[in-house]
């Protein structure tokens, strides 16, 4: 996949965990889980901006588009 999703690394430097991220911001912790493993097709805004302000970050700090070549 070319998107990659770094929420683990932002999460860390926050240092909140994944089960009260998910409490914050309204979802499963196992949703949350495949948005942090680089298994999810897609992501809502909604959900984004949710994380966004819960872990005071731009979209750009949490997904980075790497090329199929350069992986």
């Amino acid at each position: 996949m070319s998107i990659i999703v770094n929420l683990d690394v932002m999460m860390a430097k926050r240092k909140i965990a994944a089960g009260d991220l998910a409490e914050r911001i309204d979802i499963t912790p196992a949703n949350l889980s495949i948005l942090k493993n680089n298994k999810a097709k897609a992501v809502r805004f909604s959900t984004l901006e949710a994380i966004c302000r819960e872990l005071d970050c731009q979209p750009g700090d949490i997904l980075e588009f790497v090329r199929e070549d350069e992986k």
